[in-house]
């Protein structure tokens, strides 16, 4: 798994930041990207990186204001002239499935492909084998939420040490001990699984909000998160600012981090008024409340481990 941030600004594109949008590829897992928020010119961003536009199978909205939603329509009929047939699901706020159908319509546009929306309410919306999806609400003045995406527990290591004492030599008997639950070996010998393989592997957990205040529910939602993406519109010292517009403040988000102990705090959202030393000087004193903690910007890649 792999974040890659498209967009890392807030309501209008500057020169060095465009409006949010970020990638979760998951290409070795699942053979799949899925884009959270759609900003405006992000197919423009997707040309100055490796994601086809065909692999994106999911697109997750957090909320229903331009900087987050301009870019899909643009975005959708690109990637119907660029080979994408299979089928897209969208999951957004309502009202989300009227501006799409109508920007398509109007715009005379046909895509090669159906889309699926699905009108987000607090709770799972969606899970497979592999990993579950589920939203919850935010504070921002309209409707906006908080995406949870949890990957599923797997199988622990083959323990070699283990086998061998079983007097089974590696080779593709290995693979087929992992896939099932008890292997019948040519000479009748039963062995299960749980006895040559080490302890589940913990499934990674993502957490991105979209704009919001901070609030009490994101530090319940977030806890023990490998990593959490969040917003951080204003720096500290303009607190009131954060306050008057439904944002959080860099140092409010750092101890929501800091309280849901999660691993790895990625903020983003920026507003233009700050330049590169302010956000330095700013981190340097979020690390001193929070140290796992750092500021996205355009074409940034973070690895989920």
């Amino acid at each position: 798994m792999e974040l890659e941030f498209l967009g890392t600004g807030s309501g209008v594109p500057s020169k060095i930041r465009n409006v949010s949008s970020i990638a979760l590829k998951m290409l070795q897992e699942r053979d799949e990207v899925w884009l959270f928020d759609c900003g405006e010119a992000t197919q423009h961003q997707l040309l100055s990186s490796t994601i086809k536009p065909r692999k994106i199978s999911k697109i997750f909205i957090t909320h229903m204001h331009g900087d987050h939603i301009f870019g899909l329509p643009g975005l959708l009929s690109s990637r119907s002239f660029q080979n994408g047939t299979e089928s897209i699901q969208i999951f957004g706020p309502k009202g989300l499935k009227k501006f799409l159908e109508t920007s398509l319509e109007t715009s005379h546009t046909r895509l090669k492909y159906d889309i699926e929306f699905v009108e987000l309410n607090e709770g799972m919306i969606f899970e497979d084998e592999h990993l579950s999806v589920s939203c919850f609400t935010l504070i921002h003045g309209v409707p906006s939420y908080g995406f949870v995406i949890q990957e599923r527990d797997s199988i622990g290591h083959l323990l070699p040490e283990k086998l061998k004492e079983k007097g089974i030599h590696p080779g593709p008997i290995y693979q087929e001990i992992k896939k099932q639950e008890v292997t019948v070996l040519p000479d009748g010998t039963h062995v299960h699984r749980d006895e040559v393989t080490g302890p589940p592997i913990k499934g990674r957990k993502i957490v991105i909000c979209g704009d919001t205040k901070p609030t009490k529910d994101i530090v319940q939602q977030a806890k023990d998160a490998d990593v959490l993406v969040h917003e951080a519109t204003f720096t500290n010292k303009d607190l009131q600012l954060a306050e008057d517009y439904n944002h959080s403040s860099s140092h409010e988000v750092v101890r929501l981090a800091s309280l849901a102990n999660v691993s790895q705090l990625l903020l983003t959202h920026l507003s233009s008024r700050y330049n590169q030393s302010d956000l330095e000087q700013e981190l340097n004193q979020l690390k001193s409340i929070f140290h796992s903690v750092q500021y996205a910007y355009d074409s940034f890649k973070y690895e989920v481990k």
